[in-house]
């Protein structure tokens, strides 16, 4: 937020540095990562460059990154969304059993169509596999 003081009329970014700087460490976690990442991991791994940031400023700043395509929502069933850069095309996604992370996979099965009934038309798909991670 930019403010103005009425007596100088200069302008104070302090608003909007700091939200810079947490948009910022919000999006170097991500990246860093390189792997979907819930609400709290980020804020855990973005804390280590905001020291006082906050899980609502987190939640606002994922919620605006993913309304301007900077990331995207990874949706699996009766889990928490994570987050991801926006910028990885089509792929899939593997889940430990053991600690719940979610790790990208970047190939995708080959004519997936087949398995439709018949004279449905396939529009697109996800395909999500489950298994135990290497460090578990």
């Amino acid at each position: 937020m930019i403010t103005s003081n009425d007596n100088d009329n200069t302008l104070s970014l302090t608003n909007m540095e700091r939200a810079t700087r947490q948009r910022s460490a919000i999006k170097e976690a991500l990246q860093t990562a390189a792997r979907p990442l819930l609400a709290q991991e980020v804020l855990d791994l973005a804390a280590r460059h905001v020291p006082n940031l906050g899980i609502a400023t987190v939640y606002r700043n994922l919620k605006a990154m993913v309304e301007d395509g900077t990331l995207r929502q990874v949706v699996l069933p009766g889990e928490n969304p994570r987050f991801e850069m926006g910028s990885h095309g089509h792929h899939h996604h593997f889940q430990c059993t053991q600690c719940q992370r979610v790790f990208d996979i970047h190939s995708c099965p080959s004519d997936l169509a087949m398995l439709a009934p018949k004279g449905f038309r396939v529009e697109d798909h996800d395909l999500t596999l489950y298994g135990r991670c290497k460090d578990c």
